[in-house]
C-alpha cells in the first residue's frame, strides 16, 4: 500500500462538555479507499489509547505540527486489518480515522500552540470526555457529505468511542463493532489509571503540565507506560519477549540494579514510549477513560433508555471479548452485551481464545477477520 498522508480539518472554536474551550481547534485525519456516489460506504475507526490516525500502509512523514513521530509509527498500526481485500476492505469501503482531540499527532492538544497566546497549551488544555472526542468527528463527516456511516469500529479505548458515537448519534451509523472494550470503567481500571496519573504528576520535570520549554517528564511517562503495559500483554508473551540481554538504565535507577530480563524489557518499553508520545496527551486520555460510563456520555438516565436508541435505529452490534484480556476483562463486554440484549438490539458476541492478551486485536487478525467481514458484507 502506498504512503498515506495526514490532513488537517478545521473545527473552529470548541466548547467542551466540562466547560473548557479550544479556540481554532483542528483534527488530523487520514482516509483509505473511495467514497461511493451515495456516500453509504464510509467506516469510521477510533484508535486505541496511544494509537494514531494512521491505520494502514507506510507513513514516513510526521503529521503537520507533530513532534512525536518515531520509526515505530511509520507502519500503520492496523495494516493487518485495513486495506485492499482485508477485513476492513478499502476496495469496498471509505475508511476514516482521526487522531483524538487532545492528541499529539496533529490534532489540537496540549503540545500544540494556543492561537490566542502563541505558546503550547500545556496545563491550560481542558479536560476531555469521550463525548467530546466523538462529537468532534461530526463536522468531519459532514465535510464529506456522510449522513450515515456504514459502520463504526474501535478497539480498546476506541471501543468506548464507538459505543458512545452509536448511542449519542444513533441515526448516523448502522453497524457497531467494539473490540476488547467496555460499558463503564471498572474500579480496578480506575485505580490502575490513577497510578499512572500519579507517576506523571510526580515527575520532577512535569511542572503541572508546562514543560515544553524545558525537560520533558520522561521518567514519569515511562513508569506510567510500564504500569499499563502489563495489562496489555499476556504473561506468557512477556516471557517470550524478555529473552534478551539486560539493559541498565542509570537515568531511572541509582541504588537498585536490574536483576532479570523481565525488568529490563519493561524499562525498554517505557523508555521507547517516551520517544513517541506526550505526557499531557496521555493524562487527558486516561483521565477521560477513568471517568467513562456509557449512560453518562450518552446523556441518558438508564442503560435501557440508552440502548432503546440502538433498537429504534436498527443497529447491529458485533462485540469482541478476548479471554486472556487483563485490561478490559471479558466480564466487561458481557455486561455490555446484557444491556444490548435486554434492549432487544441485534447483537453478536464473539469471544476470541488467545494467549496474547489485550494486544490480540493488533497481533492476530485471523481471529477477527471472518466475523468482521461477514458483518460488513451483510
Amino acid at each position: 500500500m502506498s504512503d498515506t498522508q495526514s490532513l488537517l480539518f478545521p473545527l473552529g472554536d470548541l466548547t467542551l462538555r466540562g466547560g473548557g474551550r479550544i479556540p481554532a481547534a483542528q483534527l488530523a485525519y487520514a482516509t483509505w479507499g473511495e467514497l461511493n456516489a451515495d456516500r453509504s460506504n464510509a467506516i469510521l475507526v477510533f484508535h486505541a489509547l496511544s494509537g494514531t490516525q494512521h491505520l494502514s500502509g507506510q507513513h514516513p512523514d510526521p503529521p503537520p505540527g507533530c513532534d512525536f513521530w518515531s520509526m515505530e509509527l511509520h507502519e500503520g498500526w492496523w495494516s493487518s486489518m485495513v486495506g485492499p481485500g482485508k477485513a476492513i476492505d478499502s476496495d469496498r469501503f471509505f475508511v476514516i480515522c482521526a487522531n483524538y482531540l487532545g492528541g499529539c499527532y496533529g490534532s489540537s492538544g496540549p503540545a500544540t500552540l494556543n492561537p490566542e497566546t502563541g505558546k503550547p497549551y500545556g496545563s491550560s488544555f481542558p479536560h476531555l470526555n469521550v463525548a467530546d472526542i466523538v462529537d468532534a468527528h461530526l463536522p468531519l463527516l459532514s465535510h464529506f457529505g456522510i449522513e450515515q456511516l456504514h459502520s463504526v469500529i474501535g478497539p480498546s479505548v476506541g471501543g468506548l468511542c464507538a459505543l458512545t458515537f452509536a448511542t449519542r448519534h444513533p441515526d448516523r451509523v448502522s453497524r457497531v463493532i467494539p473490540i476488547a472494550s467496555g460499558f463503564k470503567t471498572t474500579v480496578l481500571n480506575r485505580l490502575i489509571l490513577f497510578e499512572q496519573i500519579l507517576s506523571i504528576e510526580n515527575d520532577k520535570h512535569f511542572n503541572g503540565g508546562d514543560y515544553y520549554e524545558s525537560e520533558f517528564p520522561r521518567i514519569g511517562l515511562a513508569l506510567a507506560r510500564m504500569i499499563s503495559h502489563k495489562t496489555f500483554v499476556h504473561l506468557d508473551t512477556f516471557e517470550r519477549r524478555a529473552r534478551r540481554d539486560l539493559v541498565h538504565e542509570e537515568e531511572m535507577l541509582s541504588w537498585y540494579q536490574v536483576r532479570d530480563t523481565f525488568q529490563s524489557y519493561m524499562l525498554h518499553q517505557g523508555k521507547k514510549f517516551t520517544e513517541r508520545f506526550d505526557a499531557n496527551t496521555y493524562l487527558r486520555i486516561i483521565d477521560m477513560w477513568s471517568r467513562y460510563h456509557a449512560v453518562t456520555e450518552g446523556d441518558a438516565e438508564t442503560p435501557a433508555e440508552l440502548f432503546a436508541r440502538s433498537r429504534e435505529a436498527n443497529h447491529r452490534f458485533l462485540v469482541f471479548s478476548i479471554d486472556s484480556d487483563f485490561c478490559f476483562y471479558p466480564e466487561e463486554q458481557a455486561e455490555l452485551v446484557k444491556h444490548l440484549e435486554d434492549a432487544h438490539v441485534d447483537t453478536m458476541h464473539i469471544t476470541v481464545h488467545s494467549m496474547k492478551g489485550h494486544d490480540s486485536f493488533l497481533l492476530e487478525p485471523e481471529l477477527y477477520t471472518p466475523h468482521i467481514r461477514e458483518l460488513l458484507a451483510d
